[in-house]
């Protein structure tokens, strides 16, 4: 750790208490605060923390209704914010995240080299063997979905929930539009995208035993697709119209509309000459064929500048060389 930066971690706590105690009791001795986030539990475990844990370092914060997961971390990002801690690790409290890993996460904000960091749990291939199938796709799935929404096309695992943030990027997240529950891990690589916040992958083991998962792929599927979709959009209209123009903004409109208008034209001679039997001329092929071919590669020519336009400088220090800059007196 580097001296004179200080670590928090925040602790959800809904229907953990079997397990929250033990959680804090492994937490390392460079953690300056453990801010456990009470998301009105129904078997109150902000009291049992407060009634068996002596650690000094613990704050119980209650939300005064069930918020989900990412209302519990914005609550605690905000309390950490005001203690003016350095970098803000997010720990869940089922005992399922291992706390010696932390200096890992926290490393790269500190050095300087990322803004946000995650966990990723398919870095080592035999670990996640041991992963459920279903669980496997449903994140194989998700990932895709997320590269598309967030721009961080060198990232895996975006439901990963064992994170770390510089406080200098949390505090400029639009923390009341982050989607509150199982959308949240996703949803904050969003907005840390529109930030353009540089963000890293840490390994770490897949571990998973009988427990069984809150999160329903069937049930969530269709809801995280609109939810992808619409960021997508909405990230795509930020990075390339309204914030800046290049040729990729170019590309992906002509694109489209080629594809469009070229598989309209296709579609509409095909379904004539499927009524008149009356088989369509080569020309008349071409004429399809040909916009698709050129549209598919405009497409993919915009991907490609999208890949290769992921953050590299850490906005955090970006932040502080523009408030460390020299008032000039006019």
């Amino acid at each position: 750790m580097i001296a004179n930066q200080h670590i928090a971690v925040v602790i959800p706590s809904f229907k953990v208490v079997r397990h929250i105690l033990q959680v804090i009791a492994e937490m390392p001795e460079e953690i300056d605060k453990i801010y456990v986030v009470d998301d009105c539990c129904p078997d109150k475990s902000g009291d049992h923390v407060e009634a068996h844990c002596t650690d000094p370092r613990v704050m119980v914060l209650r939300c005064a209704s069930n918020q989900g997961v990412g209302g519990a971390v914005m609550t605690g990002y905000r309390q950490a914010i005001a203690d003016d801690m350095t970098v803000i690790v997010k720990v869940d409290g089922d005992g399922q995240m291992d706390p010696t890993l932390i200096p890992a996460f926290v490393s790269p904000i500190l050095n300087g080299d990322a803004d946000y960091a995650k966990g990723n749990r398919f870095f080592d291939l035999e670990e996640i063997r041991q992963m459920p199938k279903m669980r496997l796709f449903g994140n194989a799935a998700l990932s895709f979905l997320t590269k598309l929404s967030s721009g961080y096309w060198d990232l895996f695992d975006p439901t990963n929930g064992y994170t770390a943030i510089h406080r200098d990027v949390a505090r400029h997240l639009p923390m009341e539009k982050i989607s509150k529950r199982y959308f949240f891990e996703t949803d904050m690589l969003f907005r840390l995208n529109t930030l353009r916040a540089v963000v890293v992958d840490i390994p770490m083991d897949a571990k998973y035993a009988d427990e069984e998962s809150n999160l329903k792929i069937s049930k969530i599927i269709g809801e995280f697709f609109i939810k992808h979709m619409r960021n997508t959009c909405k990230r795509i209209f930020y990075n390339y119209y309204l914030r800046d123009m290049s040729l990729a903004s170019l590309e992906l409109p002509i694109g489209i509309s080629m594809i469009v208008v070229g598989g309209l034209f296709g579609l509409s001679h095909w379904i004539g000459s499927m009524q008149s039997g009356v088989a369509t001329s080569a020309g008349t092929v071409m004429l399809s064929a040909l916009p698709v071919i050129l549209g598919t590669q405009f497409v993919l020519a915009f991907i490609g500048h999208d890949v290769q336009s992921v953050p590299k400088r850490a906005f955090h220090l970006k932040q502080r060389t523009i408030s460390s800059k020299p008032t000039v007196n006019s």
